[in-house]
């Protein structure tokens, strides 16, 4: 019934507005209605166009003083995070300048040449000069990101694994995360989704009968000692996935039948993010609004209160449920890691007690 009602509404407004552009034209019908833009419409459109650009000055301006604080620039927690703060700063800084002038430029050319009667408009057919210009300006600033670019993604990309270097596979699946830890020879064990057997605890597809995966430590949370390089070995189960992690700078495809790899070195543990003030302020606001919708939160079994943890991500679309496809990370000290790592069962030991 009110589907049918709004409906109603609907048809009664539309007719509405059609009676009034028709009294509107009536009432207009002997005034001058050209098809052709006489000097008045090309003055007043002319200073719309100063209009417009002031308005795009203005809303930049508040943008910057209420959102343009760049939060984003001062949490990174890894070794090369600044790096691409660097890149990304830069690229936007030049995308800002250049919008600046050309939008100045556009609007301000289209105020001043404005159509007036008895003004002849000049027109080039082409003139290699002005083309020259504005196509070689483009292409220095754009070759210089580039290669900024591929140098920034060379130094990250470039990993060397020596004895320090702590290995961990990142296994994706609809819709969740596992990590598996090397162990103490620092080896993933060989692995083949066909070898997944639900019944003994394999979910992996870890082959049983190589030695270098009876250490190896399966989980579902994420824990990294802050300061050691950390080389990440990624697969996927079914579909691409991509493991993001915000905080570290940090992006990999998931490929099934594939492994990537990615690596980098946490230097900010979770404690210490948890104190960075724009951090405070971010899980501030969260509280609050979270607080505001108490009892639907609880009614899901769900903590209301929030608190900062760095996530593993799925950067990719993979099914209905890929919003919730995140992993905890936790950056902590060399002993905390340790002993946390002491409590986890091998592969070995979890195949033994099924």
């Amino acid at each position: 019934m009110t589907a049918l009602l709004t409906i109603i509404v609907l048809v009664f407004i539309t007719v509405a507005i059609w009676q009034m552009v028709k009294i509107f034209d009536l009432a207009n019908v002997n005034n001058e209605n050209a098809q052709i833009a006489n000097d008045k419409d090309n003055k007043l459109n002319a200073y719309l166009m100063l209009g417009f650009l002031a308005f795009i000055y203005v809303i930049t301006i508040v943008c910057f003083v209420f959102w343009g604080d760049l939060p984003l620039m001062s949490n990174s927690a890894s070794e090369h995070g600044p790096q691409i703060d660097n890149l990304m700063i830069i690229s936007m800084v030049i995308i800002f300048i250049v919008q600046t002038i050309t939008q100045f430029l556009l609007h301000y050319f289209a105020y001043k040449y404005k159509g007036e009667k008895g003004r002849k408009a000049l027109f080039y057919a082409d003139n290699d000069k002005l083309e020259f210009i504005w196509t070689i300006i483009p292409v220095i600033t754009l070759a210089g990101l580039i290669i900024y670019g591929l140098f920034t993604w060379s130094d990250i990309m470039n990993i060397e694994q020596d004895d320090d270097t702590i290995v961990i596979e990142l296994y994706a699946q609809q819709f969740n995360w596992k990590a598996r830890y090397a162990g103490v020879d620092n080896v993933l064990g060989e692995a083949n989704v066909r070898l997944i057997n639900l019944d003994n605890a394999n979910i992996l597809g870890l082959d049983e009968s190589d030695p270098n995966a009876h250490d190896d430590i399966i989980t579902t949370e994420l824990h990294l000692p802050v300061g050691r390089k950390i080389l990440f070995k990624m697969r996927s189960q079914d579909v691409l996935h991509s493991a993001y992690m915000p905080h570290f700078r940090a992006q990999m495809n998931c490929v099934p039948g594939m492994i990537t790899q990615f690596g980098f070195t946490p230097t900010v543990t979770t404690a210490e993010m948890r104190q960075n003030p724009d951090i405070i302020d971010k899980v501030a606001n969260i509280n609050k609004i979270r607080a505001n919708n108490k009892e639907e939160i609880e009614a899901k079994g769900q903590d209301v209160r929030y608190e900062f943890d760095y996530l593993l991500l799925c950067n990719k679309i993979c099914g209905k449920s890929h919003y919730n496809m995140q992993m905890k990370i936790i950056v902590e000290t060399e002993e905390e890691y340790n002993a946390w790592l002491k409590e986890q069962k091998t592969f070995k030991n979890s195949l033994v007690q099924n």
